[in-house]
């Protein structure tokens, strides 16, 4: 147990091994997931993995604080159980961390199925990890390593991530996240495949859901696909998953499955009701086969196919 009372837990620790009153060393037996949940894949790859590698330590039930080198708490760990293996990080089942700040505030509280911790008081997820913001946001991330860096007030990850926005989900090539705010940074390419059916590509995609917005924006080339519509904007998007909006920033380019093409300025894409309407009081190139027409604003309606051009209109038809 010198581990844990470097960190200066004895007495916690002691507390934990009494209560639970089950600790193995240097067995190599079977391990019993609770039996009352049903049986699945990644519960069945775990329990595969602990017998082939016998551990030294169990405690059911686990816990462990960790403090600041000012002796302040930083978090919290809960785990229904933990393993020691030798040569490997330690093994936490079914894991809760609870985050603090300076004031000892709670902070954000992070559960997963499973993760490693690192004497460097790292914590790794893998999998399904589920986020619970201080300010009360939710945030559900799939990846195979998010790490908690407590001493950066980070949460981390270098890997592939899939994060489950409102209606959507997300494939990112990364992600950071500062413990302080309710804001998150998706990194490398990103693809959103919204429950419409559209998808949207783009770069570094920010998350903010403080205050009960679910508002994701980025200032890179983006590209919105729909079955109506390819829609380019060189200066990025602005996407209000509560609303249902999406602005398409500076110039703007629609391309349509007929061959028709539509240049324009911040695009307004409104998806709410169902519907896919295309909006801009910006000066509108109207291409087609058989026209060219030039207008000040437009209201198109991309599922009627019925296109409104306002301000000031002249066209040439061929």
């Amino acid at each position: 147990m010198a581990f844990l009372q470097s960190r200066k837990i004895q007495l916690l620790a002691a507390l934990i091994i009494i209560v639970a009153g089950a600790f193995w060393t240097y067995q190599d037996v079977e391990l019993t997931v609770d039996t009352a949940a049903e049986p699945s894949s990644e519960t069945e790859i775990i329990k595969e993995k602990i017998k082939a590698v016998p551990y030294l330590e169990k405690i059911e039930n686990f816990a462990l604080e960790e403090y600041t080198e000012d002796q302040l708490l930083a978090h919290f760990i809960e785990a229904e159980t933990y393993y020691n293996f030798e040569n490997s990080p330690i093994l936490l089942l079914n894991i809760k961390v609870t985050t603090y700040d300076e004031r000892g505030n709670e902070g954000f509280i992070l559960s997963s199925n499973r993760a490693n911790y690192l004497r460097s008081g790292e914590v790794f997820f893998n999998g399904e990890v589920s986020i619970q913001s201080k300010g009360g946001a939710a945030h559900e991330i799939d990846t195979e390593s998010l790490i908690v860096r407590e001493k950066m007030k980070q949460i981390k990850s270098d890997r592939d991530v899939i994060y489950l926005g409102e209606g959507a989900k997300i494939h990112a090539q990364g992600m950071l996240m500062n413990t302080d705010d309710d804001t998150m940074e998706l990194k490398g390419d990103i693809r959103i495949d919204q429950n419409s059916g559209s998808e949207i590509k783009t770069k570094n995609l920010f998350v903010d859901q403080s205050d009960g917005k679910k508002h994701y924006h980025t200032k890179e080339y983006t590209t919105y696909l729909s079955e109506m519509s390819i829609i380019n904007a060189d200066k990025g998007m602005d996407l209000d998953m509560n609303q249902h909006i999406i602005e398409l920033l500076g110039k703007v380019e629609i391309l349509q499955s007929s061959g028709s093409k539509i240049q324009s300025k911040n695009l307004i894409v409104d998806q709410s009701n169902g519907g896919e309407v295309y909006k801009t009081d910006n000066t509108i190139h109207y291409q087609s086969q058989v026209a060219d027409i030039l207008a000040q604003s437009m209201h198109f309606d991309a599922k009627r196919q019925k296109i409104k051009l306002t301000g000031g209109v002249t066209a040439r038809y061929e």
